[in-house]
């Protein structure tokens, strides 16, 4: 009965500091395209949402999700203020691809590189894509992994809850 109880209170422990606490960027460094290091924890929006999607050039799921989002982009922008950051997990086999797949999709969106992962494994990024919703404090408070066809009006309705807290 004691095994019983303590598993039972280990488990209501794990919970509430699971889903009872919003969490915050990490301190990691990751690159920009022209290689230069930025610091993810700098992220900033003038207190607008902030969404960070992790990605890579040979993830089709990934690929649809940001740019069926960049079709849309202008408007989200216009009517919540929100900011998409793509964060590329191409290792350095595939990191030469990231530049070109981006220019030739017209994305506007900050893209960095995490190619040594360690944003990644910050994160808890196990599976992409793996997307993030951050409030006007920089705390992550939802986020979703995988993509189908629609997924993006869910994320935007997550944005607008936002914008009456």
């Amino acid at each position: 009965m004691k095994k019983i109880l303590f598993v039972f209170v280990v488990f209501i422990l794990n919970l509430n500091i699971s889903f009872g606490q919003e969490r915050e960027l990490p301190n990691i460094n990751v690159k920009t395209l022209s290689g230069k290091k930025f610091n993810i924890s700098n992220l900033q929006n003038n207190g607008n949402p902030i969404v960070i999607s992790f990605w890579a050039t040979w993830c089709k799921p990934c690929k649809k999700e940001l740019n069926n989002i960049a079709e849309i982009y202008n408007e989200w922008q216009d009517e919540t203020g929100v900011k998409i950051v793509a964060i590329s997990i191409d290792d350095s086999r595939s990191k030469a691809k990231v530049a070109p797949y981006v220019n030739s999709s017209d994305w506007e969106y900050e893209v960095y590189l995490d190619q040594n992962g360690d944003l990644k494994r910050a994160m808890g990024v196990s599976s992409i894509p793996h997307t993030f919703l951050l409030n006007k404090n920089n705390e992550i408070v939802w986020q979703h992994k995988g993509y189908v066809d629609g997924d993006e009006y869910k994320l935007l309705k997550e944005i607008k809850k936002l914008q009456n807290k």
